[in-house]
């Protein structure tokens, strides 16, 4: 038997590290949407390879962030909005924070699902000869209907698998157009800041770190083990980012501004008459797919925050769960029915979830780094703090460069120099992170002195 059980139990340990990796292969396929084909294209369209170092980033930004956010709930047994719930109950400054976060994030997801219904809206009139409005009204009330009854999980994951198809194939096709080793590694590794490529950057980085994917993440990792966690993530996130940089490629094939037409040709171009309907099915199964899970994640998210200590009143199909979902969904398919253009509509959202993302890690940098919530071994190590502080720091500096741009137009000034971007960056970065590390290093300090029973000072 101690012979058989040594035989297995590789097997089961190599099969258990393959179901790690499907399990999680969730958060790749939530960021494969609409959101990344429209970005990662445009970026590749309109300035060729030099925006790939940004996906590199964000590739990076988003294990740091969903393993630190997984880290959380198995810590403590709470989803991310639990965990800020328990963090500031009781404080004068609780019920703000809660109402802040949440708020950020049905802006963030009504951006997206706009971008969604949109993108659907996108892929039917490119494969049939759709009405719009009619694919609009179909789309929302097919995620209207498995919202209202609860059957989005197993729906979502099974139009998740058609999109992986899509990103196969925007793989074989990058493969195909040859581009040079030196070039791809020099431009993954390499910052570069293009005029007018500030929105793009942050529309790469927003696509790729999603803001509430830290949610649905940290929900997925109830029940998990950190190990299985961490592998899992290891191995999904980066093939997602692969998948987003083969789009850029892929981008850089099509001139002139980028048009859902325009990509498709590309991939016909490259891999047959065939590929054309493959990519505008996919992208329209990825813009329903993403409709579900937008609104899923926003009342999701409100459970956390505000229906932790009443389960019962937060289900599925309750009003309170409901009602949070609902307007999401609206705006999506308002938007759709009002005409909008969806390639500018779809770059806008990827680029406010950016803007939107140092917001949510800030939170988390001081969930993770809490004791009294995550016990010792639970917190973050001073290499995850450096990274984490690096995601804050860079999506600050590229948000002041997006504001201050727009503030100048506004107000008829030349566009900013880059002292004073990175001197209001520094500025931003050091009210934000700063007062943070000085307080952990001295609670810090001060519980080493209880172990010593010395002052914390001496």
């Amino acid at each position: 038997d101690a012979r058989r059980r040594g035989i297995r139990q590789p097997r089961y340990a190599g099969m258990r590290r393959w179901l790690d990796i499907l399990f999680w292969s969730v958060i790749a396929a939530a960021f494969i949407g609409p959101g990344t084909v429209t970005t990662c294209a445009s970026a590749g369209s309109r300035f060729g390879l030099h925006l790939m170092w940004a996906l590199t980033f964000s590739t990076i930004a988003c294990f740091v962030l969903q393993e630190g956010s997984a880290r959380v709930t198995i810590a403590t047994g709470l989803d991310l909005g639990g965990a800020i719930r328990r963090r500031f109950r009781g404080r004068r400054t609780g019920p703000v924070v809660l109402l802040l976060v949440l708020g950020g994030i049905l802006l963030g997801c009504a951006a997206y699902e706009a971008g969604n219904i949109l993108g659907a809206v996108a892929g039917a009139e490119l494969g049939l000869p759709l009405p719009g409005r009619a694919v609009t009204l179909a789309c929302g009330g097919a995620a209207a209907l498995l919202l209202w009854f609860g059957r989005t999980q197993l729906v979502a994951r099974v139009l998740g698998g058609a999109v992986a198809l899509m990103g196969i194939a925007f793989l074989a096709v990058a493969v195909r157009l040859k581009p040079q080793p030196g070039d791809l590694l020099r431009h993954a590794l390499l910052p570069a800041l293009p005029d007018d490529s500030g929105l793009l950057v942050l529309g790469l980085i927003g696509t790729t770190v999603v803001p509430y994917n830290l949610f649905l993440g940290s929900g997925l990792a109830r029940g998990q083990s950190l190990v299985s966690a961490r592998i899992g993530l290891a191995v999904a996130i980066p093939a997602g980012g692969l998948m987003s940089m083969a789009v850029l490629v892929v981008g850089t094939a099509v001139p002139g501004p980028l048009e859902f037409e325009g990509l498709a040709g590309a991939l016909a171009d490259r891999l047959g008459a065939w590929a054309a309907p493959l990519f505008a099915s996919g992208l329209f199964i990825a813009g329903l797919s993403s409709a579900i899970t937008a609104p899923l994640a926003a009342a999701v998210t409100a459970r956390g925050l505000f229906g932790a200590d009443r389960p019962g009143a937060w289900e599925e199909r309750g009003w309170r769960y409901r009602a949070v979902w609902i307007p999401v969904l609206l705006v999506g398919v308002a938007s759709a029915l009002a005409g909008a253009s969806p390639i500018p509509a779809i770059l806008a959202a990827q680029a406010l979830n950016g803007m939107l993302l140092p917001f949510v890690a800030v939170f988390l940098f001081i969930l993770i780094n809490d004791r009294d919530l995550m016990g010792a071994s639970g917190r973050n190590g001073t290499a995850a703090n450096v990274l984490m502080s690096a995601v804050i720091f860079v999506t600050l500096l590229l948000g002041a460069r997006m504001s201050l741009g727009a503030f100048a137009s506004a107000l008829g000034l030349g566009p900013p120099g880059a002292g004073v971007i990175l001197a209001v960056s520094l500025l931003a970065a050091a009210l934000v992170v700063a007062p943070l590390m000085l307080r952990l290093c001295r609670r810090a300090h001060s519980r080493r002195g209880d172990l010593t029973g010395k002052p914390g000072n001496e």
